[in-house]
């Protein structure tokens, strides 16, 4: 299977060792992520948003392409050919203001463009999944806030966007899963090091 990994920090993929101030949570759980998927035999397509200096700013030139369903942005199309390749989508990325980080966002509107991604229909419906071989897509995401209060309270703003007000919205309703890891920096060495091998052992079971 081809898993395509979309990854978003500003530290890199790069910082998963434990060096202060230049290590990531992110970034460790992307390399146990990536080692589990290598254990299992699967194909491994790994965007660095912030190593691609990816611009996620809409500009007025790119939103006129966008509605003529193409795109003058090289790096914007890369990334539509490597999602019409993949099988399964991760994403993975920090939680800051309850949401996504600014990257991932414009990577969703710059990329899932209307006539390439997805298409729509007929106002007001469900739109048309564009991505042949899309089976699932997982969330990884590293929190400050507790868990209780980012489901119960805050209503899981998250995968609000990216599950229902995308994924299913494009009609992919099956296999959406969300592993949410929070606190961490308050965690022992220890307590990190056994999420991240639970990680690992996890997606080596991917199908």
């Amino acid at each position: 299977m081809k898993v395509l990994i979309v990854f978003d920090h500003p530290y890199g993929a790069a910082a998963s060792g434990n060096v202060p101030h230049q290590r990531s949570y992110c970034a460790a759980l992307l390399a146990s992520v990536m080692r589990g998927l290598a254990a299992k035999g699967h194909e491994i397509d790994l965007i660095d948003l912030h190593q691609d200096r990816f611009n996620p700013v809409m500009s007025m030139e790119e939103l006129a392409s966008w509605r003529q369903k193409k795109s003058e942005d090289p790096l914007v199309i890369n990334y539509q050919q490597r999602l019409m390749a993949a099988d399964h989508i991760i994403f993975l990325f920090p939680i800051w203001w309850e949401s996504m980080p600014a990257l991932t966002k414009g990577f969703l509107d710059k990329v899932f463009a209307k006539g390439i991604v997805y298409e729509e229909i007929k106002p007001g419906r469900p739109f048309k999944c564009l991505l042949p071989k899309i089976t699932g897509v997982t969330l990884l995401t590293v929190m400050n806030t507790p868990d209780f209060v980012y489901r119960w309270i805050f209503g899981n703003p998250v995968t609000k966007i990216l599950f229902r007000g995308t994924f299913r919205k494009m009609g992919i309703r099956k296999n959406l899963r969300w592993y949410n890891y929070t606190g961490m920096s308050d965690r022992s060495l220890e307590e990190r090091v056994r999420y991240l091998e639970k990680t690992e052992q996890r997606f080596a079971r991917l199908q």
